[in-house]
């Protein structure tokens, strides 16, 4: 296995793990959603507790960070993969050229 094959399957699998990690995330998301949805029905928003409000705004904001950081690490690994792959057709362009001169 070649250096950039090593090094392209590792930035595919960062990039796999990070995926991964969103979507649990995005998953659980949804089912914590859909449970005050669902258990709040029929009872009124002052009945659920004062607190309750001030906590999942605050739970919000971490998670939206959470969401962003993992959003920024995505797009890095994207951008470490386009130069990989551009770097690995160049070389591929460069090592025929090459070869087809001698």
């Amino acid at each position: 296995m070649y250096d950039a094959e090593r090094v392209d399957a590792r930035a595919l699998d960062q990039l796999e793990a990070v995926l991964r990690e969103v979507a649990e995330e995005l998953a659980a998301l949804r089912t914590r959603a859909a449970k005050p949805a669902v258990a709040g029905r029929g009872a009124p928003a002052e009945s659920r507790g004062s607190g309750g409000a001030g906590e999942l705004e605050a739970e919000n904001r971490q998670l939206r960070t959470r969401l962003e950081t993992a959003r920024t690490r995505l797009q890095d690994l994207l951008t470490r993969i386009t130069f990989l792959e551009e770097q690995g057709r160049e070389q591929l362009t460069g090592g025929s050229a090459g070869a087809a001169g001698r």
